[in-house]
């Protein structure tokens, strides 16, 4: 049952940035400079640098749990192989 009100919360939330981002982004050029809807909005020069900093954000995190994998992953090859070796000689 948790999971259900999460997965709804998380839809919730989705789904409420982007009409927020899509108002900001698609309708408010052709809002009157002047009325009080702009108050409600950063400058639309955010509207690029915020999902470009998002992207690098995620690409940076993405490519660290990669790095640390494969470092992971190769330490326990080189154990292994070094195991094996040092079973080898013994015999």
């Amino acid at each position: 049952m948790l999971d259900k009100l999460l997965g709804l919360a998380m839809l919730i939330a989705a789904t409420a940035i982007f009409l927020y981002y899509t108002t900001w982004t698609l309708l408010m050029p052709f809002v009157d400079p002047g009325h009080p809807l702009h108050d409600l909005f950063p400058p639309r020069v955010w509207a690029i640098r915020i999902p470009v900093i998002l992207l690098l954000l995620g690409s940076a995190v993405v490519g660290s749990f990669l790095s640390v994998v494969m470092i992971k992953s190769n330490r326990k090859k080189a154990a292994k192989a070094k195991a094996i070796a040092a079973g080898k000689k013994k015999a």
